[in-house]
């Protein structure tokens, strides 16, 4: 099966296929093909090397035009290239250029970015709302559909880019299989063709291609644009649309649940939430509010390793393990045991049960890296996730961190993930982000980032100690050293949080920070004597390298509304 096929299927269907949530505006499946086949055949004629079909990027929002030239390119065996329109126009011309872009297609509200990636590059650069833009579709208009035949679900489709909260982002190779499966397995499991999938992460990050667009592909169901997501608009959006279904990434949820609630807030279509990376108190929280199911999954854009949450599983577990995926020791390669709790559900063993994700038995779905190899990821034929997990006796998995998000304070490993998943009850509690920073002597440090109710500067400092006091399941080790409060926190488009620049940033931050400068949960204000004092402890244990330059304080973005 193909995307191209799934098209073709679609044709003559005359049901609702694509909507814009912004105006209304939308299009039957016949007709939402039929555009696609146009782009096909415009695409096909653009001149690209004799040894690839053409790489068109796309510099766009959650708009049809978008949907319309990914089916174009499924249709005419062409390449996709998702450019990340939060990235610099630097970063833009860098990724352009691996991911060989032979043309860019932009919008007016990237008109200046495209501009500038296109000066970069020497790339040809098109205004889909332009002249010469829709002067090159209507050279092709009413083309029919091409013969699809030599299309298979082995050729390359899109090339997105990971999301890059750990490092330089990558672009991964999107075959038509990577997207044809996971579509038709959500849409066998959850959909149906009278449902309404409501789409507003970015179409740039597989999140949405493949749990979105494909399953309402597959299943016939109707795909609901939004622009960008909102928060304050999604609810407004699900009953003007009819919208059943959700597809939600990183910290939508919690966006969400931020807004004002109303009585009525479960007075609506939604039947259920599908997504990966909510937090547990999250998903239990929004299922309640909106009257939803959520069932939050594990996957990357790489989509070598994937779970199906296990309905009867214990609360916070991804799934269970099978099909040769293991936790293994990164460094002998040897499988981890079973994790072991004590009577208040903390993890006793975590020194030895949390490992890396891998799949023991070949690269799942993943086709590699356009352009780049992958030593970190490809190992003695066995794809290592840089994830990391646990899993109980019976198998059950629970997500760790990443790889760049293990800390070790004063001789014990544990994951950022655990630590949250303790914090995030906190009361009053909006964001929430848990990371490692140097420690002065050895090791690291825990710190937190915080989004709360209240002003960044009326933070609660005795009743967060209280908190942490009252907290069973909180191990010794895990409190953190420091408190950054903060108006929001720096987020990717498809609202994952970017730990790498908190990070980087540590203490020295614009926004007020708390901490504890003994063992005691006694916690107060970092003064600037504070913050100089500990570079100079940095300085005399000949740690200093381990702190990034000092940051120019900035405040903390603003997320989502």
């Amino acid at each position: 099966m193909t995307v191209a096929a799934m098209l073709t299927a679609r044709a003559a269907d005359d049901r609702p296929g694509l909507r814009r949530a912004e105006d209304g505006r939308a299009w039957t499946w016949r007709q939402a093909v039929a555009e696609c086949a146009v782009r096909a055949a415009w695409l096909a004629a653009e001149p690209h090397p004799a040894d690839r079909p053409v790489h068109v990027g796309v510099l766009l929002d959650n708009v049809p035009e978008l949907v319309f030239l990914l089916g174009g390119a499924a249709l005419s065996g062409s390449v996709l290239v998702a450019l990340n329109t939060t990235r610099s126009a630097a970063e833009l011309a860098g990724d352009a250029e691996r991911a060989d872009c032979d043309v860019i297609v932009t919008e007016s509200a990237h008109a200046g970015l495209a501009a500038a990636v296109g000066a970069a590059t020497g790339l040809p650069v098109l205004d889909a709302g332009g002249e010469p833009y829709r002067a090159r579709l209507a050279r092709h208009a009413g083309a029919p559909l091409p013969d699809v035949t030599g299309v298979t679900d082995t050729t390359l489709l899109m090339l997105i880019f990971t999301s890059g909260t750990s490092g330089r982002p990558r672009a991964v190779r999107v075959t038509h299989r990577k997207v044809t499966v996971p579509g038709r397995n959500l849409a066998g499991r959850l959909l149906t063709p009278d449902d309404v999938v409501y789409c507003p992460m970015p179409l740039f990050h597989s999140g949405a291609v493949m749990a979105a667009y494909a399953p309402a592909l597959a299943a016939g169901a109707e795909l609901v644009l939004r622009r960008r997501f909102s928060a304050s608009g999604m609810l407004p959006d699900v009953r003007a649309h009819g919208c059943t279904y959700l597809h939600y990434v990183g910290k939508a949820l919690s966006y969400a649940l931020a807004t004002p609630a109303a009585p009525d807030d479960a007075a609506n279509p939604l039947r259920v939430a599908f997504g990966n990376e909510a937090a547990p108190a999250e998903q239990r929280a929004f299922a309640d509010r909106f009257g939803c199911h959520v069932v939050d999954g594990y996957g990357s854009t790489e989509t070598a390793i994937a779970f199906t949450p296990d309905p009867h599983g214990p609360p916070g577990a991804l799934g269970r393990l099978g099909d040769g995926v293991k936790i293994l020791d990164p460094e002998t390669g040897g499988e981890c045991p079973p994790a072991r709790f004590d009577a208040a559900g903390r993890l006793v063993n975590g020194d030895e049960a949390i490992g890396e994700l891998v799949n023991t038995a070949g690269l799942g779905l993943f086709d590699g890296y356009y352009n780049e190899d992958a030593p970190d990821r490809l190992r003695d034929g066995m794809f290592w996730s840089g994830d990391l997990a646990y899993a109980d006796p019976g198998g059950h998995v629970f997500f760790a961190g990443r790889s760049a998000d293990r800390l070790r304070v004063d001789g014990e490993n544990f994951g950022a993930v655990q630590v949250e998943r303790v914090l995030a009850d906190l009361p009053g509690l909006r964001a929430l982000a848990v990371y490692g920073v140097p420690d002065a002597a050895s090791g690291d440090q825990v710190m937190a980032a915080l989004v709360t109710d209240g002003a960044p500067g009326d933070f609660d400092a005795e009743g967060f100690a209280a908190y942490l006091r009252g907290r069973a399941d909180m191990s010794p080790k895990w409190p953190p050293r420091y408190v950054r409060v903060a108006r929001e926190l720096p987020v990717t488009a498809s609202n994952k949080i970017l730990k790498r620049r908190l990070a980087r940033e540590g203490w020295r931050t614009g926004d007020p920070v708390w901490w504890r400068p003994g063992r005691e949960l006694v916690y107060r204000r970092m003064t600037p004597d504070d913050a100089a004092a500990l570079r100079a402890e940095f300085a005399r244990r000949g740690r200093l390298h381990l702190l990034a330059p000092d940051p120019a304080p900035e405040p903390s973005p603003k997320g989502s509304d």
